[in-house]
């Protein structure tokens, strides 16, 4: 593609370059030599690290390495936890790594349950294996398609296990999980929520037009905005040897430059935070880049968007 036709096919779509980084101040941002920078959480008043602390990280560890790799976390200026039932033994790691921290962090959680009585079910065990009394975050995880939407918000559904939580302080705030733009949109005309867990990845945005659309509404709605998937690169090739990253469902990004491209493509938007991949060894890579990750400069859009134009993008939007 020309620079003319990017330039012309840009500006059609509502100036892609103005997204870089002028959209950030929408947020907060505050700065500490030798920490993790950390914004604004939407409406919440609350000040995140732009990195967060995916829950997988500590699946299948030793009870050492976790609390290891927490304090890691913790002393480099990380201050976002979360986690879900779904991540094999995570909550029952993390909570006695967690806890000597617990009172200043924030903790966010999730469930794929979707009625009323099982969400209760869910929350009341989760809070047990996390020690904790409260959540500061909970959140409707991996909402799929409208289906999911209609039971989550109907009679009996799990919605109002959350509202009963929140009023009874065991959920401070609410939000959701999702990998479909259909199912984002139609949760967030649903209700309010107050923040969104969603990919936002360089190849899935300019590659697969999945993104944009989740992420002007959410900003509509100052709502916060969290990210998954900045680290991928995209779906695993066929005869690909996933031996060395278990942990990852997708291929991701590998080498510390691309790692440090992909975050800092993803932390240009508004959002607040973006979380690694579950394999430790990633989420190493990304907390190590600490102060690298600034936003993209006008100069360098063009070359990120010409990167993502090679490959199969991990999602696709067709609406």
């Amino acid at each position: 593609m020309k620079r003319r036709d990017f330039i012309r096919t840009a500006a059609a779509g509502g100036s892609l370059i103005a997204l870089f980084p002028d959209d950030l101040s929408a947020i907060s941002r505050k700065s500490e030599k030798g920490k993790i920078e950390k914004r604004s959480l939407g409406k919440t008043g609350e000040m995140l690290s732009m990195i967060g602390f995916g829950g997988i990280v500590v699946m299948n560890s030793t009870t050492e390495g976790a609390a290891q790799v927490v304090k890691l976390a913790y002393d480099s200026g990380i201050n976002y936890f979360d986690v879900a039932p779904s991540y094999g033994n995570a909550e029952l790691m993390l909570g006695p790594a967690l806890e000597p921290y617990r009172k200043n962090v924030f903790l966010a959680c999730k469930t794929q349950k979707r009625t009323r009585a099982e969400a209760r079910q869910e929350l009341e065990q989760s809070l047990k294996n996390l020690r904790t009394d409260h959540f500061d975050l909970y959140q409707f995880h991996a909402v799929t398609d409208i289906k999911d939407v209609e039971t989550i918000h109907g009679q009996g559904g799990a919605l109002e296990t959350f509202l009963e939580a929140r009023n009874e302080g065991k959920i401070r705030f609410i939000g959701f999980s999702a990998h479909s733009v259909e199912a984002a949109m139609a949760m967030m005309d649903r209700f309010d929520f107050d923040t969104i867990l969603f990919p936002i990845n360089y190849k899935t945005w300019h590659n697969g037009n999945f993104g944009p659309q989740v992420l002007a509404r959410a900003g509509e709605k100052k709502m916060g905005i969290l990210a998954l998937k900045a680290m991928a690169k995209g779906p695993w090739p066929q005869d690909a040897d996933r031996s060395r990253y278990p942990k990852c469902w997708y291929e991701p990004l590998a080498t510390t430059e691309d790692i440090r491209m992909g975050l800092r493509f993803t932390l240009s938007h508004p959002v607040t935070a973006a979380v690694p991949p579950g394999e430790e060894a990633l989420f190493r890579i990304a907390l190590s880049l600490g102060d690298k990750l600034k936003p993209l400069k006008k100069s360098e859009v063009l070359e990120i968007k010409q990167k993502a134009l090679s490959g199969n993008p991990l999602f696709k939007y067709s609406g």
